[in-house]
């Protein structure tokens, strides 16, 4: 038996890159799969040409991700894919080497018409990813390759259990702690909006507000730095240019929305909770939510506090300025906490933990500056905001509730790495789309008016 991975590299079309970013990471989370996907393997100055066919002749499978618009479209038979399918008339018969992978229900082009598909869809994708690794361990132990899943990890316990959520009953007014000086950056000299009576302050200084049971953290009006600088080379094109935005104060969910508060939702509209088994894990984030389900609880939940409302605030989902100002703050840090990566302070695939962890698990190290949490890892955390390009204009209508397209996700997950947890880093999301079990969000009290 020989000790090295089973090889496996990633044939795509760039439209189908979201989808496929997912499926690197939940491979490169197999002990004995070592993926290769050309934007995490490429670094600049390569030959782009002679890197993918040296990655595709070393590969030990090729998986041809295919998709209705990846066959649709003009070349999607690219050099990659030729150079796997050249490679695969060297292989012996019976060999598993091409596996085209079905992203959608779609018919595999002629040239892959010879190797027996398999189905990757939406709403059954666990299942798939099993029967997907079947195939991979057969492949390896016919090369002689060993092949180790490691035992699944247990959660670390939690020392400090965070107070029982309950809605819409809102706490009892509390007189204020000693105030503490904030961390990085102070409240301007200007009156603070208030939400409600029910104002204190955190451990930490941060001016906290309890409201229908959860807890916000305010953001002060000013500018602040959104995107990355054309030097970053962790950033990725969609987040440039780095831009200067202005924008009101408002109120942060300090964390994401848990699988206990949103069970006041679905108990209340009469509806099924989305995760199986919830009641073992109360204070994770609450995970496939589709946007459409988020703006749902989000109108809910306006209509049940309306009354602790000030008629100049709403209940809503963070545009995705907002979003990255609460993360960053105003000095354009990489993380919450800082310029450098820490596995110790958000749960990410560096971390190990394998799926959800409890909201505040990393808090206060992996905490913002203005005390809000998990902003980097966890879960993907779903956003007003279209996607479109920058500079970010709330006025370009891509805070347009009513149009279709894209909605901006933020914050990476537990089954990604620490590139996609940088405050500044966003995914594109159909609202429909894929890998909800990795997709939650977290609400924010502002201004109504989007336009």
């Amino acid at each position: 038996m020989t000790s090295r991975p089973l090889r496996v590299f990633l044939c795509h079309s760039s439209n189908d890159k979201p989808a496929v970013r997912e499926l690197y990471q939940k491979l490169r989370a197999e002990p004995w799969i070592q993926p290769w996907l050309d934007e995490e393997e490429l670094y600049p100055g390569d030959d782009w040409e002679m890197a993918i066919e040296k990655a595709v002749e070393k590969s030990d499978v090729v998986l041809a991700c295919i998709s209705n618009g990846s066959i649709n479209k003009r070349g999607f038979v690219q050099k990659e894919l030729r150079f796997a399918l050249d490679v695969a008339l060297e292989m012996p018969e019976e060999t598993i080497f091409i596996i085209p992978l079905r992203l959608e229900e779609c018919t595999p082009p002629r040239s892959l018409r010879d190797w027996h598909y398999a189905d990757y869809f939406e709403g059954n994708r666990e299942r798939a990813l099993q029967r997907l690794l079947v195939s991979l361990k057969r492949r390896a132990e016919s090369l002689g390759l060993k092949v180790e899943t490691p035992a699944p990890k247990k959660e670390e316990p939690i020392e400090k259990k965070k107070p029982v959520v309950e809605i819409p009953a809102p706490k009892q007014k509390e007189k204020p702690v000693e105030i503490k000086k904030a961390v990085i950056e102070k409240p301007k000299p200007l009156p603070v909006p208030q939400i409600s009576t029910n104002q204190k302050y955190t451990e930490d200084g941060f001016l906290l507000e309890i409201l229908g049971g959860i807890e916000f953290v305010r953001v002060p009006a000013g500018k602040f730095l959104m995107g990355s600088t054309k030097e970053n080379k962790s950033a990725y094109d969609d987040e440039r240019p780095q831009h200067t935005v202005d924008i009101p104060d408002y109120w942060m969910a300090r964390f994401p929305v848990t699988n206990e508060l949103y069970n006041a939702y679905t108990k209340a509209k009469g509806i099924k909770h989305p995760v199986s088994g919830w009641e073992k894990k109360k204070e994770h984030p609450v995970t496939y939510v589709k946007w459409t389900d988020a703006m749902a609880y989000c109108q809910w939940l306006n209509n049940l506090l309306k009354a602790e409302l000030p008629s100049s605030m709403v209940l809503r989902l963070p545009t995705e300025a907002e979003w990255e100002k609460a993360a960053r703050g105003t000095d354009g840090r990489e993380y919450p906490w800082g310029n450098q990566f820490d596995k110790n302070k958000c749960n990410t695939s560096s971390g190990g933990k394998g799926g959800t962890t409890t909201v505040g698990l990393y808090s206060p190290q992996g905490d913002s500056s203005y005390g809000c949490a998990d902003m980097s890892g966890n879960v993907w955390e779903w956003t007003h905001s279209l996607n479109k390009a920058y500079p970010y204009n709330v006025k370009d209508g891509r805070e347009d509730e009513k149009a279709s397209g894209a909605r901006v996700l933020r914050g990476g997950s537990f089954g990604l790495n620490e590139g996609y947890a940088r405050c500044a880093s966003r995914l594109a999301h159909v609202i429909g789309g894929l890998f909800r079990y990795l997709l939650g969000f977290r609400v924010v009290v502002a201004s109504p008016n989007l336009s």
